[in-house]
């Protein structure tokens, strides 16, 4: 199959040509490549925070695009669930957008009394050259709370970029609050955003072993919880793809170590709780993580048994953001009878791409940042039978007749932990 001259070095076949794969690099123009601007990935980051107040300073387009995009869900508060828009047009453009900016401000603090509040600069008010700090410390000021401007201008660069932005927003508010000492042995999780409910069913999880969340950053956030986030013992960092920027910080300043794991497949989800007891040094915690694994396995196994004979044998191709995400599914289909032919991501770096090409089996092609037409061709090329995705691979799969599992961020399915394991099933 044809190949965009310059794509060839992001895209290799195990056990065929070079061993490593070009990556974190810029999208090749021409490509209609799959990752979205720095505002999406900022936003989307911030966005679960559900007790503070989310404006985005710019046209409302941008507010529509990443309006209610994750599955996230709260336990209490819904501002979050809000699109809020300063709705810039022609004549702010012009003259600015400084005082629609203040007076939007102003207005929903007072209507909504958020804890805190996040303004989003979009690509428009980077060249207009809006002072948004400015008004941000001004509107602080004057009503009391946090405001925090998130330079998020989606020419700064992808999805990935957004995502320092948004974790150099959230290292603002971390360790704002020193009034609180743990009781237990405390975590934060990182990179988890409560799709469909999965954190309450990884706190559970956790809390059966002994282990307090002082914070999950963002899914179910909380302003307050996060400003206490730097009092954890350790940092589990669930999408180093979104967070990783922040755990290292939170390593330098608070001295706070931090583990990567995944959530998704039977071995990750497992070896992400035994991971954890190991970091406290409990034998009590250890045992109790392998106790709730026992349990949990004995339930799920038997249940899944049933769709490993029917799906023996199967072909899947699998395109996520994170190539985190990519192993852990490698590993759970592997466990129904699945067999992985196409496997990529749109923001892998070099040592996931090692862990794929180690995991895979010959003839498996691992693609770094496709495209539509490249991962069509896979596909018809590999004769999978599934593709595993997002919303903008979704159209691929019905296209060519495929069965589609959506494992995208606004997807409305748990699929995290032992639950997620038998959601996925389902799924497929």
């Amino acid at each position: 199959m044809d190949i965009i001259k310059g794509r060839q070095t992001q895209i290799l076949t195990k056990g065929e040509g070079p061993d490593k794969i070009a990556c974190e690099k810029k999208s090749l123009a021409g490509s209609v490549s799959q990752r979205a601007c720095a505002f999406c990935g900022a936003r989307v980051v911030l966005y679960p925070i559900a007790d503070a107040l989310h404006l985005i300073h710019g046209p409302v387009g941008c507010a529509a695009y990443t309006w209610d995009i994750r599955g996230a869900l709260s336990s209490g508060p819904q501002i979050h669930r809000l699109s809020f828009t300063t709705d810039l047009k022609e004549k702010e453009v012009v003259f600015g957008g400084e005082a629609k900016l203040y007076g939007a401000l102003t207005y929903l603090i007072e209507k909504y009394h958020p804890k805190a509040a996040f303004v989003y600069s979009t690509c428009i008010v980077g060249i207009i050259g809006d002072d948004v700090e400015a008004i941000c410390r001004k509107v602080g000021k004057e009503k009391g709370i946090d405001v925090f401007p998130v330079m998020s201008e989606g020419f700064n660069g992808t999805k990935k970029d957004g995502y320092k932005i948004a974790c150099s927003t959230l290292s603002r508010l971390v360790g704002t609050n020193n009034d609180f000492t743990p009781s237990k042995p405390s975590i934060n999780i990182l990179g988890d955003f409560n799709l469909a409910g999965e954190f309450w069913i990884l706190s559970d999880y956790y809390r059966k072993m002994g282990v307090d969340i002082i914070s999950c950053l963002t899914g179910d956030g909380r302003v307050d919880e996060i400003r206490k986030a730097h009092k954890a013992a350790l940092n589990v960092v669930q999408c180093s793809g979104s967070m990783m920027h922040l755990a290292k910080d939170m390593k330098e300043k608070y001295n706070i170590p931090f583990m990567k794991v995944s959530y998704f497949g039977i071995e990750d989800m497992s070896e992400a709780l035994y991971e954890v007891a190991r970091f406290f040094k409990s034998g009590e915690m250890m045992d109790n993580a392998r106790q709730l694994v026992r349990d949990e396995l004995q339930q799920l196994l038997p249940a899944l048994q049933q769709y490993r004979v029917k799906l023996e044998g199967k072909k899947a191709a699998i395109y996520v953001g994170g190539a985190f995400k990519a192993i852990s599914l490698v590993k759970a289909l592997r466990l129904i009878g699945i067999k992985t032919v196409v496997v990529g991501s749109q923001t892998g770096n070099a040592d996931d791409y090692k862990l794929l090409k180690d995991l895979c089996d010959e003839g498996t092609i691992i693609v770094d940042d496709s495209n539509p037409n490249e991962l069509s061709g896979f596909v018809q090329l590999t004769g999978a039978d599934l593709f595993i995705g997002g919303v903008k691979e979704r159209p691929i799969a019905y296209k060519l007749g495929l069965g589609f599992c959506d494992h995208n961020h606004e997807r409305k399915e748990a699929l995290a932990g032992y639950e997620g394991m038998l959601n996925l099933c389902l799924c497929l």
